[in-house]
């Protein structure tokens, strides 16, 4: 299959199928959603994760330092997630959403952007939690991050003030569970469409990078828009290199 590289080319194609027969669609996205809104992959040369060891869950629940470690991060990560706004693609999903069509977005993001965008929460699934907030690991509690600093910067690690146990952003971190429930209906939502578009996600890091295969093994089409070659190609209908922001930028 050759990829779709002309940017004309793609927008007359996800203009096809955004106004197609397909019903049932189910979306994944990953980070390269979110790069043109101004988040970098922290998982690229350069980013947080390549200068940065990342913190194991077992290491935070055991050690006052990888706790502020990970907290510290937090609050770099969160900088990024503050100042960016929702680009056409993510606009252009919770458009599809809101018209009935899209069932299911799945998403490895933990940014924040497509609630910022207004897409309906009862249908999202973040499989890798989310950074812009914290829970507590004991209740369960929410809470939000930018009220923890003082205390980080206290050299502390933040309490839950209902409970008094160990705060955390809502984010799965490295050696964490992940969940369970949401893993299980991300599977559901994926073998059950007519329609799985991957949205910015190179497709290497499992169990998410499983979905599309259930999606394509129950009868759906598959449409991969990355800017890079993932190892899923040559199941997709169509594979669209094009920048996400400027494909949409007609729909979003």
């Amino acid at each position: 299959m050759t990829p779709i590289i002309s940017l004309p080319e793609a927008q007359e194609f996800v203009a096809h199928f955004l106004s197609g027969s397909h019903l049932r669609i189910v979306a994944l996205t990953g980070a390269g959603i979110s790069t043109d809104s101004g988040i970098p992959d922290f998982r690229s040369p350069g980013g947080i994760w390549s200068s940065r060891e990342p913190v194991q869950y077992q290491d935070f629940l055991a050690f006052e330092e990888s706790r502020l470690e990970d907290w510290d991060r937090r609050f770099e990560m969160l900088e990024f997630f503050q100042r960016a706004k929702p680009n056409a693609a993510h606009r252009a999903l919770t458009e599809l959403a809101r018209s009935g069509r899209l069932e299911t977005l799945i998403t490895q993001n933990v940014d924040g952007l497509h609630q910022a965008s207004g897409f309906p929460e009862e249908h999202l699934i973040e499989i890798h939690g989310n950074s812009t907030y914290a829970t507590c690991l004991s209740c369960g509690s929410r809470a939000e991050l930018e009220p923890q600093r003082q205390t980080v910067d206290a050299g502390k690690s933040p309490l839950c003030g209902r409970c008094g146990g160990l705060l955390k952003a809502a984010v799965v971190s490295f050696g964490q569970q992940m969940p369970e429930k949401e893993l299980q209906r991300a599977a559901l939502s994926a073998q059950d469409c007519d329609l799985f578009l991957v949205l910015g996600s190179s497709l290497v890091v499992h169990p998410a990078a499983q979905l599309p295969v259930l999606a394509v093994q129950g009868g759906a089409e598959l449409v991969i828009l990355n800017g890079q070659e993932t190892p899923l190609d040559s199941l997709a209908t169509a594979v669209i290199r094009t920048p996400l922001a400027q494909t949409f930028s007609n729909f979003g």
